[in-house]
C-alpha cells in the first residue's frame, strides 16, 4: 500500500473536506436563480476539487512531473536578504500553475522549516502563459520556471555558519487531458559571509513582472471591469494580455480589450458572474511572448474613455482554430447527423419519415426534399444558436438542453397527442398535414419537428463535433450545427433528386391509411413515454397537470374532427383553444415542478456523480466505472439496460470492487454540463472508466455492446 500524507491543514486552518464543502456551499448557494452558474462558479467548484486531491491523496511511488528544487542565490550576511528559488521543471507536455490558476488548477503552496530567527517573504511568479481548454481559462508555465523568495538571515548568526532549510512544496501537474497532485520536501542550506552568486538568477529576476512606478485605477461599468493603467504611449504592445491575480472579480477566458488614451492604456474585461466587490485590484500585464509584463495595483477611481483600440488584441482568449479543427467539426456532424436516422433516440418520429417516404413519388419531390432539408437546418441552426447565447450568458447548458425544461416536455406530450390523434383519423389537419403529402409547408413542418425531437441523443461522431462547436467561433459553430442538419435530412433529400431511390418505394394507394393508421401505435407509445418523462422531470403534479391538458386537446380535437366530417370550418376556434392549452402547458405547469424527484435503484447501487465523489473513488485507488445519461435518451436506456444493468457486468464490477457513479441529466444540472464540457462532449450518453491505481481515464463508445463492460476489469 503506498504511505498516506500526513494529515495537513488547508486555507485558514481547515481540513481538506472542510476546506471543499464550504468552496461548494458557497457556488450553490448564490443569490442568482439556481439555474445559472457561471464559468467563475466551475473554477471554484475545480479548484475544491483540486485542494481535495492535492491535500488528502496517497503519495504515489513514480517521480514527479514537475520537478522541483531548492536553490539559494549565494551567501548572505547577519540580518540581511539573499533570493531563494523553488526551481520548477516540468516534463514535456506538462504544465504548473501561477499564483491564480485561473479557471482550473492549483497553485503552488510552501511550508517552511526554517532556523530560528529567520524569515521569508511571499512568492514571486515569472509572467504565466495562457492556456485555454473547452472554455477553460488556466494560467500556466509550459515550461521551466522559478518561482523566487526572498530570505531574511537571523541576525544573530556568525560568519562561516551554514543555515539548513526545508520546505514542503505541494503543486498540481497536468496535461490537456490530466492532473495529477505532486509534492516534493526540498532541502538546501544558506551560508553565512561573502562568496560567489548563483548566475542563473539574473534571467530568473528577468522573467519577473516589473513593478509599475505609479498605481492605477479600476471602476466598474456594467458588466464589466475597466482598469486604467499607467503606459507611454511610445511602448510597443502587440499581444497584451491582462493576468489578474485578485480572484472573484473578472471572468478568465473572457475576451479582453485594449484601449491606448495618451499615455494611459485602459482595459476592458468582463466581470465573473459571481464578482463580488473588490477594494483593491493587483495582477500582471503580459505584453506577449517573450515581451514580459509588469505588475500593477490599482485602486477605485476614475477611468477615462477608451481611445484607439489595439487589434488583435486579446488573441490569447481565442480558443484554438484552424481550417482542419473545423472541417473535422462539420465531417464529424455531418456523419453523425446521418448516422442519428438510425439512432434509436429517432425512434419516436420514424412513423413522420414514414410518411414522408411514401410522399417520395408525388409530382413535386425535389420541392419536398428541399423544403423538408430547411426545415430540419433552421432547427438545427435555431437550437445550436440557443445553446450558445445561453452559454455566452453564463447559463451550463449543452446539446438537447430544450428537453431538460419541464415546459418544453409537457408542449412535446401535447405535440405527441395531437399528431397520435391524426394518424388515427380523430381529425384532419389541412394545409399542414405532415404524413398527406401536404406540400412544402408540410414537408417543412417534418422537418422542423424532426430536428426538435431526434436531436437529444448524441451518436456516433456527432459528440466530439459538439464538443468542438462549443469552443469554436460562433459562426464555425453555427457551421457545424448546420452540418448536423444536413446530415439528418440527407436520404430525404436524395429521395427527392435521385428518380431512381423513388422508383424502389412502393406506389401510393389505399396502402398509405392503412399505414397511417398503423403509425397511430409508435406515436401512442411517444405520447406514454413523454407522460413518464413528465413524471421524471417534474414529479407527480406535473405529470398530471400535462397529461390533463393532453386529454384537454384530446377532447378539442375530437370535437374538431367531428365538425369537419359534417363539412364545417373549426379553424376559428379550435386554433386558439390549442394555443391556450400550449401557453398553459408551457408556461403555468412547470410552477408544479418538484425540486427533486427519486432516482432509481439499479443493479449497481450507484452513487451520484459528483467531482469530489470522483476524486474521492479514485483516491481510494479502486476503478470507477462513471456514465451519463438523461431520461429523454432513448440510446442511452439501450446501453442500460442491454448493457449497464446485466447480471454478468455486475459480478465483474463487483468482483473487482468497481465504484459505480451515475450522472443523471434528465434535469439541468450545471456540475454535470461543466463536467461533460470538460470532456469535449455536449450531450449524453458519456462512458468512462477509471482504471484502479489512478490510470489515466478512458472514454468508452456511445453504443455498448452487451459484454464490453464486464471484460473492463480484466483489462
Amino acid at each position: 500500500m503506498a504511505p498516506v500524507l500526513p494529515p495537513f491543514k488547508g486555507p485558514d486552518g481547515l481540513s481538506p473536506w472542510t476546506f471543499a464543502q464550504r468552496n461548494l456551499l458557497g457556488v450553490m448557494a448564490r443569490p442568482e436563480p439556481a439555474r445559472i452558474n457561471s464559468l467563475r462558479s466551475i473554477a471554484m467548484f475545480v479548484t475544491a476539487l483540486l485542494l481535495l486531491i492535492a491535500f488528502g491523496a496517497p503519495l504515489r511511488a513514480e517521480p514527479n512531473h514537475v520537478r522541483a528544487s531548492l536553490v539559494a542565490e549565494g551567501p548572505v550576511q547577519p540580518g540581511r536578504t539573499v533570493t531563494l528559488a523553488l526551481l520548477m521543471q516540468p516534463e514535456k507536455g506538462w504544465h504548473g500553475y501561477w499564483s491564480n490558476p485561473g479557471d482550473a488548477g492549483y497553485g503552488l503552496t510552501l511550508k517552511w522549516d526554517l532556523p530560528g530567527g529567520a524569515q521569508v517573504g511571499a512568492m514571486e511568479f515569472p509572467v504565466p502563459q495562457t492556456l485555454l481548454i473547452q472554455g477553460l481559462m488556466n494560467h500556466v508555465y509550459e515550461h521551466d520556471y522559478a518561482v523566487l523568495v526572498p530570505f531574511t538571515a537571523p541576525a544573530e548568526a556568525r560568519q562561516g555558519e551554514t543555515l539548513p532549510i526545508r520546505v514542503k512544496a505541494q503543486w498540481l501537474a497536468c496535461t490537456d487531458m490530466i492532473c495529477v497532485p505532486e509534492q516534493a520536501e526540498l532541502a538546501g542550506a544558506v551560508t553565512i559571509g561573502s562568496g560567489p552568486t548563483d548566475p542563473r538568477f539574473a534571467a530568473w529576476r528577468a522573467a519577473l513582472p516589473a513593478p509599475l512606478d505609479r498605481s492605477g485605477s479600476f471602476a466598474v461599468q456594467g458588466k464589466a471591469l475597466r482598469l486604467a493603467l499607467p503606459f507611454p504611449a511610445s511602448a510597443p504592445l502587440a499581444a497584451p494580455h491582462l493576468f489578474v491575480s485578485t480572484e472573484q472579480v473578472v471572468d478568465y477566458a473572457a475576451p479582453q480589450r485594449f484601449f491606448r488614451n495618451g499615455d494611459t492604456l485602459v482595459i476592458e474585461v468582463p466581470l465573473a458572474a459571481s464578482a463580488g466587490d473588490a477594494a483593491r485590484i493587483e495582477g500582471v500585464l503580459a505584453m506577449g511572448r517573450d515581451a514580459g509584463g509588469i505588475r500593477f495595483a490599482a485602486a477605485p477611481g476614475a477611468v477615462p474613455e477608451g481611445g484607439e483600440e489595439l487589434a488583435g488584441a486579446g488573441a490569447a482568449n481565442a480558443p484554438a482554430f484552424s481550417a482542419a479543427t473545423l472541417a473535422l467539426a462539420v465531417l464529424g456532424a455531418f456523419v453523425g447527423g446521418l448516422i442519428l436516422n438510425v439512432m434509436p433516440c429517432v425512434f419516436p418520429i420514424l412513423s413522420l419519415k414514414a410518411m414522408a417516404l411514401a410522399r417520395g413519388n408525388s409530382d413535386n419531390a425535389r420541392g419536398e426534399g428541399l423544403a423538408y432539408t430547411a426545415g430540419v437546418v433552421l432547427a438545427c441552426l435555431a437550437l445550436g444558436g440557443v445553446m450558445l447565447a445561453l452559454r455566452a450568458g453564463g447559463e451550463q447548458v449543452g446539446w438537447a438542453f430544450q428537453l431538460q425544461e419541464p415546459g418544453v416536455v409537457a408542449l412535446l406530450l401535447l405535440l405527441a397527442v395531437a399528431i397520435t390523434a391524426n394518424f388515427a383519423g380523430v381529425y384532419e389537419m389541412p394545409g399542414l398535414s405532415v404524413e398527406r403529402g401536404a406540400g412544402h409547408s408540410g414537408a417543412f413542418g417534418t422537418g422542423l419537428l424532426a430536428a426538435f425531437v431526434a436531436t437529444p441523443c448524441t451518436g456516433p461522431f456527432m459528440a466530439a463535433a459538439m464538443g468542438a462547436a462549443l469552443v469554436l467561433p460562433v459562426w464555425a459553430a453555427l457551421g457545424v450545427f448546420a452540418a448536423l442538419g444536413l446530415g439528418l435530412a440527407l436520404p430525404f433529400l436524395l429521395l427527392g433528386f435521385v428518380p431512381a431511390l423513388r422508383r424502389l418505394l412502393p406506389r401510393p394507394g389505399a396502402w398509405m391509411e392503412r399505414f397511417r393508421r398503423w403509425m397511430t401505435l409508435p406515436m401512442g407509445l411517444t405520447a406514454l413515454a413523454l407522460g413518464w418523462l413528465a413524471w421524471r422531470v417534474g414529479g407527480a403534479d406535473f405529470a398530471a397537470a400535462a397529461i390533463a391538458l393532453a386529454a384537454a386537446v384530446l377532447v378539442v380535437l375530437a370535437y374538431a374532427g367531428r365538425a369537419q366530417r359534417q363539412g364545417r370550418a373549426v379553424m376559428g376556434w379550435t386554433m386558439p383553444a390549442m394555443l391556450v392549452l400550449c401557453a398553459a402547458a408551457f408556461v403555468a405547469t412547470p410552477r408544479l415542478v418538484r425540486e427533486q424527484v427519486a432516482g432509481q435503484d439499479g443493479l449497481h447501487a450507484a452513487q451520484p456523480f459528483s467531482q469530489a465523489g470522483l476524486a474521492e473513488a479514485r483516491a481510494s485507488g479502486r476503478p470507477v466505472f462513471a456514465y451519463f445519461t438523461a431520461d429523454w435518451c432513448l440510446s442511452c436506456k439501450i446501453n442500460e439496460s442491454t448493457s449497464i444493468e446485466r447480471e454478468s457486468t455486475r459480478a465483474a464490477f463487483e468482483k473487482a470492487g468497481v465504484v459505480v457513479l451515475v450522472g443523471d441529466w434528465t434535469r439541468r444540472d450545471p456540475a454535470i454540463t461543466a463536467f461533460l464540457t470538460e470532456q469535449g462532449v455536449a450531450g449524453v450518453p458519456l462512458y468512462l472508466w477509471y482504471p484502479a491505481g489512478g490510470g489515466q481515464p478512458r472514454q468508452l463508445p456511445q453504443v455498448l455492446t452487451p459484454d464490453m463492460l464486464a471484460a473492463l476489469p480484466g483489462q
